[in-house]
């Protein structure tokens, strides 16, 4: 028998602000994350904004003297799950801690770390290097750190998959409590990458916005003017718990995770199939895995990017997925306000599923203003709805031909 497992507690950092509660208050008045580069100097680069996180101070959660040996996105990790647990009401002393794993995401890690290092060894030579460079540039130590700070020694580790990386480190998470081999789960994603050589990569792929002039309506997820997607950074993590261990608790129980759906395009590097069929056969993998029928939707976070291809092929998908259906289905684009976190975006807009379950509050697409005659589905322009959502969907796709869904829904006592 396949073990229910509930989602406990969130925490997040983006563009948008340093806690769940400043993201999606942001998210659901319609305000953009996105302005002009301060981190570096961007005067040479096509793209010269992204979602940089404000105000960001660890110093309260993580001392002084180990900040010096953490990534940014390690800092993020920590700082969010510190979050979520706080969040969940959970005291790891409290736990079995040989049942409590991490599965944490990312799609590049500590880059930072690898320019600053690597520019040390050009200028100062090999003897100059950080003993900490490895540790700090690996993607799987945000996992790591995480598991080493709260004593949780059961599975433990990282998932890559470009933007995808999050939701992969969910569904495993989830299939881990599911299958029973432990009670509680730490997982999402952390992604720190607004860095001059990400900028510059990015750049010369052409994939990013150049609207400089305009920062917070570059994001513009289905719109005809849409000319790319703007790098954002942050982290998402949830709390996962069987349902039996949360429930002996008392706990707050925010949804329950129902399904997920994973696939591969074998199709292109960085372009989706044009019809999604990866993408289709994810969101109908979900559908299916969560005991659910399309029409029982009622709500997609899409992956939603801004690029031309994606936003056309996305569309496509869900209208093979779901029919007629999907034209009634409020869909949006976190990104069009956060940006795109890459390896974290998919745990957090699955936090904003999972709040729009709780709120009964679909957040806007903004810069919605002239529509893809191809993108023709209601993707919420502009402006927040109540919609009462049981059951969600939210799309993540990656680089690699990655795609994956998952499906949350409020949670129902009765399902088995």
């Amino acid at each position: 028998m396949k073990i229910r497992t509930v989602v406990t507690g969130l925490g997040a950092l983006s563009s948008l602000g340093n806690s769940v509660d400043e993201l999606w208050n942001a998210l659901v008045a319609g305000k953009s994350g996105i302005a002009r580069v301060t981190r570096f100097n961007v005067d040479d680069y096509p793209t010269q904004i992204a979602g940089e996180i404000k105000g960001f101070d660890p110093s309260s959660v993580i001392e002084k003297k180990d900040l010096r040996r953490m990534d940014l996105a390690q800092q993020y990790a920590i700082v969010a799950s510190e979050m979520a647990l706080k969040n969940a009401g959970l005291d790891p002393a409290t736990l079995d801690l040989d049942r409590c794993g991490v599965v944490i995401g990312s799609g590049i890690g500590g880059i930072s770390t690898f320019e600053q290092q690597h520019s040390t060894l050009v200028t100062s030579g090999p003897g100059r290097v950080s003993p900490f460079f490895i540790p700090m540039m690996i993607i799987d130590m945000c996992a790591g750190m995480v598991s080493m700070r709260y004593g949780f020694r059961g599975p433990n580790y990282a998932t890559v998959s470009a933007c995808a990386s999050s939701a992969h480190a969910i569904a495993d998470a989830y299939r881990i409590v599911q299958r029973g081999e432990a009670d509680v789960m730490i997982t999402g994603g952390a992604e720190a990458t607004i860095t001059p050589t990400s900028m510059a990569g990015f750049c010369q792929a052409r994939a990013m916005s150049t609207r400089n002039d305009e920062p917070e309506k570059a994001s513009r997820p289905f719109d005809k003017g849409r000319d790319g997607f703007v790098m954002a950074e942050g982290a998402g993590i949830l709390i996962l718990e069987s349902y039996e261990h949360a429930i002996k608790r008392g706990a707050r129980i925010y949804a329950e995770i129902l399904g997920v759906g994973m696939t591969g395009d074998a199709y292109h590097m960085t372009a989706p199939h044009p019809e999604g069929l990866g993408a289709r056969r994810a969101m109908a993998a979900a559908i299916a895995d969560a005991g659910l029928t399309p029409d029982q939707v009622d709500h997609i976070n899409t992956h939603g990017t801004a690029t031309d291809l994606g936003d056309i092929a996305e569309t496509r998908a869900i209208k093979a997925v779901l029919g007629e259906h999907a034209y009634k289905v409020p869909c949006n684009s976190t990104k069009s306000m956060t940006g795109h976190l890459l390896g974290a975006a998919g745990a957090v807009e699955l936090i904003t599923a999972i709040k729009a379950i709780e709120t009964g509050t679909v957040h806007p697409t903004i810069n919605l203003d002239d529509p893809d005659p191809e993108c023709d589905l209601d993707y919420v322009p502009n402006v927040a709805r109540r919609h009462t959502v049981e059951h969600a969907l939210s799309n993540s796709f990656g680089f690699g031909g990655h795609n994956i869904s998952l499906a949350v829904g409020k949670l129902n006592g009765t399902r088995q």
